[in-house]
């Protein structure tokens, strides 16, 4: 029989072993919870987990980063210095070598002349008598003779003595400025090597910070992709929602929706842009607006490109349906700057035809469906003008490589260059208002903006079921996402819990706990918003297209905070998606 001693026992041993399990299952829980961020594909859930290591990295790389940027500077200037210092040493020695060989000659010269002297005035004493002054009636021209010629004989020792003295001195100067110039030598030598070493680091750095940005804006890429943002007209009809139209009155008053000039990504020729220049610009004048540092240039295209989806294809049979996809208006010289775009993307994305490009918003939207107008327009500019074989495309005038001409369907009046919304170089893209004439306001950038017209231009994005699917929130919502970000300000620690009210908790968010309207007033205390009346864009930046300041009740918020955590909080996707944004009041 098993004893009650025995019994305790095992039971003591049994529940050690279950608390051992249940502590490592949970540790288990713990590491398998944590997103893999370098994977290829990253689940949906862990996107916001991904953007905050990315984020945090990022931040823990700058300070290292900028610092070894100022030293590699600094090392430039002293490379700089060393060099335009050893340059003038150079000079000097130079220079001194010539004056040594001058001086040089010139005593060699008076060496010769002091020994003929002192010759002939050796011939002279060995043939002088010296009794002939006391017997000569003379005696007194005799004796000038004598110290004539022991005065010229001092000077010409004492002009040699000169001469070597100049030619020690400079010989000495010589000796120094060679000692320096090893010296700098020696200095130029270790910064140059310094400088090397670092510069070789900041560009590794730089490389990486770029992998991470890129990382961080696919990632948001994502983030945006549940709004099925149009990228380019090739994804077809728009269906930008203009939420002031009345017959999405969500029911409510006050009401208040964030309206986003464009949408993403806005970098390179804006389609609807391209519309409106065309009725006064030509395509080359189109493209070089969008485009900077490029010339248009005809080039020997690459017989067939591999579409997915579609097979291979006849390259300029390809641009053709690009075309005909990305562009519906039968607008010549729009067509034409679309034809010279997709070729120059198609080249540059597929390595000149090396490898397959996708059909999608992804790369381009094709298709096999062929129309007149955009037909035109791909041979106008293609074998028409470069002969067979050839088309025009856009060329670095730096690298003269095909560049990835970007284009997107509406830049809201306002382009961007590919680094500021992806990172990486800028030599392709240009940063541009977009517009006729000068905008001090949003009624001048309405009424001027080239993509005035697109659908997209200014728009709500996102919806909810609820208030007739539209984006407009209540003043409790708009108060709630003021109180967030005070909130935040006052307590960063609490961001786990600020996340949206409307999804359950999710770690891999970085949302737990998600605290309610009531809950964030409860702990921001007396300064909390319980409805707000006024809310106004107080602050744009209209040269580069950029609200900066939102003022909710009096409080100021900065543009990029507020559309942030208005992205963290609002409910469903409704969503800010540009840096230009204003709100409207119903």
């Amino acid at each position: 029989m098993i004893s009650l001693a025995n019994v305790k026992k095992l039971l003591f041993y049994g529940f050690v072993i279950f608390f051992i399990i249940f502590l490592f299952s949970q540790f288990s829980t713990s590491i398998t919870a944590e997103p893999n961020c370098s994977a290829d594909v990253i689940p949906k859930d862990d996107i916001n987990s991904c953007l905050d290591v990315i984020d945090k990295e990022l931040k823990a790389l700058e300070p290292a980063h900028e610092y070894n940027k100022k030293e590699l500077a600094s090392l430039r200037k002293q490379l700089d210095s060393l060099n335009k210092r050893i340059t003038g040493i150079s000079t000097q020695l130079d220079n001194l070598q010539i004056e040594i060989i001058q001086r040089e000659e010139d005593l060699a010269f008076a060496q010769e002349i002091f020994e003929l002297k002192t010759n002939n005035h050796y011939k002279f004493l060995r043939l002088y008598d010296p009794l002939l002054p006391f017997l000569s009636s003379d005696a007194s021209e005799a004796f000038r003779e004598m110290n004539f010629r022991q005065k010229a004989a001092d000077e010409d020792r004492r002009t040699m003595e000169a001469y070597a003295q100049d030619l020690y001195d400079l010989k000495q100067d010589k000796e120094e400025l060679e000692k320096n110039q090893a010296s700098l030598a020696v200095a130029k030598k270790q910064v140059d090597e310094r400088e090397g070493f670092l510069a070789g680091e900041v560009e590794k750095v730089e490389a990486y910070i770029a992998t991470l940005t890129s990382k961080q804006q696919n990632l948001l890429a994502q983030k945006l992709g549940s709004l099925n943002l149009p990228k380019t007209l090739g994804a077809g009809p728009l269906y930008c929602v203009n939420d002031r139209d009345p017959k999405y009155d969500p029911g409510f008053r006050p009401a208040f929706a964030f309206f986003t000039y464009g949408i993403p990504h806005r970098v390179g020729m804006n389609q609807y842009g391209a519309y409106g220049r065309a009725s006064s610009q030509d395509y080359k004048t189109i493209l070089t607006t969008y485009y900077q540092d490029v010339r248009v240039e005809c080039r020997d295209l690459p017989p067939a490109i591999s579409v997915e989806g579609y097979g291979g294809r006849d390259f300029e049979e390809y641009t053709k349906g690009v075309v005909n996809k990305e562009m519906g208006a039968d607008i010549p010289e729009a067509l034409k700057a679309q034809a010279v775009a997709a070729r120059s993307y198609a080249i540059n994305e597929t390595n000149n035809g090396q490898i397959s490009i996708c059909s999608s918003q992804s790369c381009q939207v094709y298709s096999d469906a062929r129309r007149g107008a955009a037909n035109e327009a791909v041979d106008a500019t293609g074998k028409n003008v470069c002969g067979s074989g050839k088309g025009e495309v856009l060329v670095s005038n730096s690298t003269g490589q095909v560049i990835k001409a970007w284009y997107a369907s509406t830049a809201g009046g306002y382009t961007f260059t590919s680094a500021d919304v992806w990172g990486g170089g800028t030599s392709w893209t240009r940063r541009l208002r977009d517009t006729t004439g000068g905008v001090s306001n949003f009624s001048d950038l309405q009424s001027t903006a080239y993509d005035k017209d697109s659908p997209c231009f200014y728009a709500a994005q996102g919806w909810r079921k609820d208030y007739a699917g539209s984006a407009w929130l209540k003043s409790e919502e708009v108060a709630d996402i003021a109180n967030v970000i005070m909130l935040a300000r006052k307590n960063s620690s609490a961001k786990e819990h600020l996340c949206q009210i409307d999804k359950p908790p999710n770690p891999n968010f970085g949302c737990g706990e998600v605290w309610s309207h009531e809950k964030v007033r409860q702990e921001l205390g007396g300064s909390a918003f319980v409805t707000v009346s006024s809310v106004e864009i107080t602050g744009v930046d209209w040269g580069t297209g950029k609200t900066t300041q939102v003022t909710i009740n009096g409080m100021t918020f900065s543009g990029d905070e507020f559309k942030d955590f208005f992205n963290l909080r609002a409910p469903a996707n409704i969503q800010i998606v540009g840096p230009l944004y204003n709100v409207e009041k119903k």
